[in-house]
Order: structure tokens, then sequence, then C-alpha cells
């Protein structure tokens, strides 16, 4: 073949390109090697589910004799109202993050980055994997409280209305380790972000009803999301459905999931342009 046939055939080649695939398809793809990835880190797992059990035992130990009777809550029980709290304190801040900072160190995310691969997905595939697995840590929360005595009044639908709100919970939290580990790809700052959510914990009706709160402590708590989180969810143990307080739930969610989603998708186009 002369030089001149060969050149053709030697610019065609270089012109090919990659072709990127479908949104969906990338996202897929992202997930289920995040999923995969799970069962192999059961470090990450088996602190997640012994914190909130611990803290659900003990606090029913501890506070369920001084919580016999609540004033103007007539049958409270201090089983059904720790169980919010016990999921919380499982879903929030179970992310891959950590998976992600090794990723940029090994170079690995770096090469997604150049290669067809859509931006976005290789985020939300991360997230839907921190979906699936707080879905999964939300289940032995709420056995335990069964075997407890725990009821939903609500029936079935209020047992997965009240996984759906603690699992949505968790998903907007992400947004914060992930935002941390793609700007300072270090696993020590990624778990230090819990200590974010840690505080507010506390300063919310965690451990007593908000009316049982001081006067400063109620008012702190009434400006913090996690409150009409935990009502919302607790609305689900009486025997009839407030949408309101479901409503607010929602809504503390989807404010805290905006700030924290986009400080994520911040730093991640942070990222793409200095790559």
């Amino acid at each position: 073949m002369t030089a001149t046939s060969a050149t053709p055939a030697r610019l065609a080649h270089s012109t090919l390109r990659a072709k990127p695939s479908g949104f969906f398809r990338d996202l897929m793809t992202v997930a289920k090697r995040a999923i995969r990835s799970i069962p192999r880190e059961p470090e990450a797992i088996i602190p997640a589910l012994f914190i909130p059990t611990f803290f659900y035992i003990v606090n029913i130990g501890a506070l369920e004799d001084l919580t016999e009777s609540v004033p103007g809550v007539p049958g409270f029980s201090y089983r059904e109202f720790q169980l919010a709290t016990g999921i919380i304190f499982a879903v929030t801040g179970i992310s891959r993050a950590t998976a992600l900072v090794t990723d940029i160190q090994s170079g690995y995310f770096d090469r997604l980055l150049l290669s067809p691969a859509r931006r976005l997905p290789l985020l939300l595939g991360l997230m839907v994997a921190d979906f699936s697995l707080v879905v999964l840590l939300c289940l032995p929360v709420i056995a335990l409280g069964l075997v407890l005595g725990v009821s939903f009044g609500t029936g079935i639908g209020g047992v997965v209305v009240f996984i759906l709100i603690g699992a949505l919970w968790g998903l907007a939290f992400t947004g914060f380790p992930y935002a941390i580990a793609l700007k300072t790809a270090n696993p020590a700052a990624v778990a230090s972000s819990f200590l974010l959510f840690f505080p507010f914990a506390f300063l919310t009706s965690s451990t007593v009803p908000l009316d049982a709160l001081t006067g400063w402590m109620r008012t702190i708590a009434r400006f913090n999301p996690i409150t009409y989180v935990l009502e919302g969810m607790r609305s689900l143990l009486t025997d009839s459905w407030d949408w309101a307080a479901i409503g607010k739930a929602l809504l503390a969610i989807a404010i805290v999931g905006t700030v924290s989603q986009t400080m994520a998708l911040a730093t991640l186009r942070g990222r793409v342009s200095r790559g």
C-alpha cells in the first residue's frame, strides 16, 4: 500500500471518537458499580446500624419512665417517639463519598471525567446506591421497634412512607459529604462531615417532645429542619394520616437537599473545570 493510499485511512481512524451513551445508561452503570461495592465494606454498614440501635435502646431505658405521661399527649409511647430518632441516626451521613475519594486519589474518577460519560450521572449514580442502602438500614431499626411493641396506626402504607421519608432525608444530606469529597479528596474531611449533623440532631425534639423543651431550646428546634422530619415520621405512628406534618417534613427535606445538592454539583463543576 502506498503512502498516498494509506493517508485517508489513517485520517479516518484518527477522527473516530467514542460516542456518549444515554443518560440513563451512564446512571445505571455508575449505580451498579457502587451497589456491588457495598457488601465489600461492612465497616461502613455495621456502625450505621449499631449507633441508632444503641441510642434507641439506651434512650428508652433511661427516659421511658420519665416520659410515661406527657401533658396534652394522651397515650404517649416513648418507644414509638424514639423510633424516628433511631431512623434519622441510621440514615444520616451514609454515602459513597469515601469511595469517591478513593476513586479520585487513584485517578479513576478523573479518567471518567475524560470519557464521553455525562458528568451528572457520575454523582447521581452514587446517590442511587446511597438511597438503596439507607432503605435497607431502615428495616432493622423498624424491626427492632416492632419487637419492642411499636405499631403503625397508618398501617403498611404508613410503614412505606416512614421509610421513604427517612431515606429521602438521608439522600438530601449526602450532598454535604460529596461536596467535601470533590473539593478536598480527603477521607478524614469526608468522615468529619457527620459533625455537621450531630449538633443539630440534639437541638431538636430528638429525645423529648417539642413542647417539653425549655424556652430557648424550643425556639432553636422550631428553626431546625430535623424537627419537622421527625414530626412527620412520628405522625405515621398515630391512628390517622397527618398530611400537614408529612408535608412539612418533605419541605424540610427539600430545603436541605437543595442546599446540599447544589454544593455537590458546584464542586463537581469546579473539578471538571480544573481538570
